[in-house]
């Protein structure tokens, strides 16, 4: 009996470990909501090691769209009129991303150049192309056949600084990004209370490579001591303690308090335009339909009106005096016409807009069908002998040329130097036997050029200034890796156009009258609820 007893506890005790290890009912999940560490210990306890600093709510960033990811059919809606064969439909999946209200305004870009100009002024000798390079092509306003005197109004005058900027290459637009990433966190630093307020108040600051950037700020650069407030930087990262060698052991790279600003790619912005997810019954989209059965008002003064600027034929951009189509001949208020579904405006006419991807007439959803992207080229930080970090100078910047022969800085004093580990823009894009150049080329990739296309050259003329030679050999392909995709019709164009499956390709180092950009950021999932709309 005492052996039968003595087996039924083993049993009984057996039992309530395992069920200690398993757990014994269904968990309802939603998140983590108390999170304790595998060693035992909660996060940021004052008598601990680590410290992971705290959780941020995700907010959007003023004049920031938060368009939640899904799965959605890229591409046409209607007849390739065009024959162009590059936009077939296909099923993507992107993830949940921020994007620009509006594109980037005249007021901004001059922001950006003020900031340039004030910080790196062009009258230092080593410093003269940073500001130069920034500067939007403005002459693109002019036209051999007709008056136009935009070219000396349009970006300067205040009455447009609500109008999109134009004349803005790729490649100064990618700069921009980078700069709007270092002020938007400064800003947000600033409020915060951990940088001073009176950065720019006092001249001492923001003087060449001294100027705030968040390279500096991740790796805790000591030039930077002098307007941040290490207390209230400690109090923000949740560290509890004042044990300064647990102090020097968590100060890893700090986070950025705002998101990375970048182009959005080519996915991202065509399901951004088409904002479908207010066409939405449960889990089916419930239309998708060609952009302009949606562009004439329906109600009150705007039914039957055109709510979009765009070309409606020949000899036609704006309509006749007193009832105008669009009322614009030319660009018009970013805000002019109404938003789309989900509160982003100008997605059809006014001005196409550049995004991110590397043009290739196909699109290889075979290989990715999810945030499909043309042009990855991974970048490492440049590493001293000793083993930190190199950082930029005044004599060590780099440059990217324009087609005009304007040079574009690719760096600035104070920012660490970097350099590209990988070059993925040609990935899966064929092999010597299928390019159009096959029976000249070698089976070595550096070695043939799979469309046969134009090669870029400069070089400098008899008054120092640097022009870019056309090539006169016979090419059969306009493909090459500096052409990027545009999205989007404009002021010039017709409807066509306008539909967010359209895809066309510029130069990433020209400016062009029709062609403007908009940012965008990385976001996370919301947990909201599922709805039926």
């Amino acid at each position: 009996m005492k052996k039968l007893k003595l087996f039924s506890l083993i049993a009984l005790s057996s039992t309530l470990a395992l069920t200690s290890c398993g757990g014994s009912s269904t968990s309802k999940g939603g998140g983590t909501k108390k999170f304790v560490s595998k060693t035992g210990w909660k996060p940021n306890e004052k008598q601990g090691w680590f410290f992971a600093g705290k959780q941020q709510k995700q907010k959007g960033w003023p004049g920031m769209v938060y368009v939640e990811g899904g799965t959605f059919t890229m591409g046409l809606v209607k007849d390739d009129v065009m024959h162009d064969w590059n936009n077939s439909p296909r099923r993507m999946q992107v993830s949940s991303f921020f994007i620009g209200e509006t594109e980037i305004t005249n007021y901004e870009y001059r922001e950006y150049l003020t900031w340039l100009k004030y910080v790196f002024p062009p009258s230092d000798p080593s410093f003269k192309e940073i500001y130069n390079g920034a500067l939007p092509d403005t002459l693109l306003w002019d036209n051999k056949l007709s008056r136009n005197d935009l070219n000396e109004t349009y970006f300067r005058d205040q009455n447009y600084d609500y109008y999109p900027v134009v004349g803005v290459s790729w490649t100064q637009a990618n700069r921009y990004c980078e700069w709007l990433t270092d002020r938007a966190n400064e800003k947000a630093l600033m409020q915060a209370g951990i940088i001073a307020k009176d950065l720019y108040i006092n001249e001492s600051n923001n003087q060449g490579g001294t100027a705030f950037n968040m390279d500096k700020f991740k790796s805790n650069d000591p030039e930077m001591q002098g307007y941040i407030n290490e207390q209230r930087l400690q109090q923000k990262s949740g560290m509890k303690t004042t044990n300064q060698r647990l102090l020097a052991a968590n100060r890893s790279p700090s986070s950025a308090m705002v998101t990375k600003f970048r182009l959005p790619t080519e996915v991202e912005w065509e399901y951004a335009a088409l904002g479908m997810e207010k066409s939405r019954e449960y889990n089916n989209y419930l239309e998708k339909k060609p952009q302009i059965d949606k562009l004439r008002g329906t109600k009150g003064k705007d039914r039957g009106m055109i709510l979009a600027n765009f070309k409606q034929g020949r000899g036609d951009y704006s309509g006749p005096a007193g009832w105008k189509n669009d009322g614009a001949a030319q660009t018009s208020d970013v805000r002019q016409f109404p938003s789309n579904d989900i509160g982003i405006y100008g997605m059809f006419g006014n001005v196409a807009e550049w995004t991110a991807d590397v043009y290739r007439p196909i699109i290889d959803e075979d290989f990715t069908d999810f945030n499909y992207y043309r042009g990855n080229m991974p970048q490492a930080i440049v590493r001293n002998g000793d083993g930190t970090y190199k950082m930029v100078d005044e004599g060590s910047i780099k440059y990217d040329t324009l087609a005009d022969g304007r040079l574009v800085y690719k760096n600035l004093p104070g920012q660490y130097e970097r350099e590209t580990i990988a070059d993925y823009r040609n990935y899966r894009d064929g092999d010597r036997m299928s390019s159009l150049d096959y029976r000249n080329a070698s089976d070595s990739s550096a070695n043939y050029n799979m469309y046969n296309a134009p090669t870029t050259r400069f070089v400098v003329d008899g008054n120092g200034k640097v022009v870019m030679q056309r090539d006169t050999k016979e090419r059969t392909s306009e493909m090459t890796n500096d052409i990027r995709v545009i999205k989007g019709g404009s002021w010039q164009d017709s409807a066509y156009w306008l539909d967010p499956g359209q895809r066309r390709y510029k130069s990433q180092a020209s400016g062009y009258g029709w062609i403007g950009f908009r940012v965008a950021q990385d976001a996370r999932v919301n947990d909201k609820a599922r709805t039926r709309r």
